[in-house]
């Protein structure tokens, strides 16, 4: 949680609540009033890191002896010990334990740790890479449209995209002609700035390579989806075909996964013909002399 909220200081909050789970946890009582005790003294989060940290030093202890032990680590935290030992069994913070416990009790809270993102119930993996991507997931809400954008391109011409990547440039012929929809939506989101700096996040050597989500994850979506568009004539009959992912019938948005062997895996899909540009750039380049750039991802005719 630590380094979620260095980097993402304006965009996450962390609240604790306690649960002190009494009927199991013999000083988990105490525990909580150990942490609110330093609190007081502005060391809230350094005792309860010190109590998740040393835990199985006082499991086992007995009652006065875990008492014993608080008020040590108050003092090792540069606390006033007596200070400490006065508030630790203050009337308000043994009602507040007490409160806590029958509170969440009376909810019907399962246990701990109990995690709640954006009043909504937490169940799932709890490393730091699946809290990023739900991160990154609710803050692309922030970006996402409401509806399908309008219809701005001439299905009668020609459309490239080029894509910068780290191993060079990759020219997209886009299929106006045969999927207006998808190439219209495609066009929109690069000029939006949709794409710029996404990751490829799913990559299958000499199979698929599947890029279009801004969190990187292949969860994140602009908020609307659209109806297939299948031509008999577009199949995966070769390497460098461009397609729209979807989730199931029409669903396709933005991922725009690109097939590095033929398959007939998602026909119906196909938007486009990419090559990678090497040595032979300026060829492919000329290409678009004369046209107009798209938000520096392509140019059009």
């Amino acid at each position: 949680m630590a380094q979620l909220e260095a980097e993402y200081p304006e965009d996450l909050r962390v609240a604790f609540r306690h649960y002190p789970l009494k009927g199991i946890h013999d000083k988990a009582l105490l525990a909580a009033q150990g942490a609110e005790a330093a609190g007081l003294q502005g060391k809230f989060w350094e005792m309860h890191h010190l109590l998740f940290a040393q835990q199985d030093e006082w499991g086992s202890l007995k009652g006065d002896q875990f008492q014993d032990w608080l008020i040590e680590g108050a003092t090792e935290l540069g606390l006033d010990p007596d200070q400490f030992a006065a508030d630790l069994t203050r009337p308000e913070l043994v009602s507040l334990a007490e409160e806590a416990h029958d509170r969440n009790a009376s909810i019907g809270m399962p246990g701990t740790p109990f995690l709640v993102i954006n009043g909504l119930p937490y169940g799932g993996p709890r490393d730091y890479g699946n809290f990023e991507a739900v991160i990154k997931t609710i803050l692309l809400e922030q970006r996402q449209y409401s509806e399908c954008p309008p219809m701005t391109i001439d299905p009668e011409k020609n459309y490239l995209a080029i894509l910068n990547t780290e191993k060079g440039e990759v020219v997209i012929e886009l299929y106006a002609d045969k999927a207006p929809v998808a190439v219209n939506n495609f066009i929109f989101l690069a000029r939006e700035g949709w794409y710029e700096g996404v990751t490829f996040h799913r990559v299958i050597s000499g199979y698929i390579a599947q890029a279009g989500d801004p969190t990187g994850t292949g969860l994140g979506g602009p908020g609307y989806a659209f109806e297939n568009e299948a031509d008999p004539d577009l199949v995966f009959d070769q390497a460098g075909i461009v397609a729209m992912a979807n989730a199931g019938p029409d669903t396709p948005s933005t991922h725009t996964p690109s097939a590095t062997m033929a398959t007939s895996a998602s026909d119906s899909l196909i938007v486009g013909r990419g090559m990678r540009v090497d040595g032979g750039g300026r060829e492919a380049r000329a290409n678009c002399a004369g046209m107009k750039r798209a938000a520096g991802w392509g140019c059009e005719s």
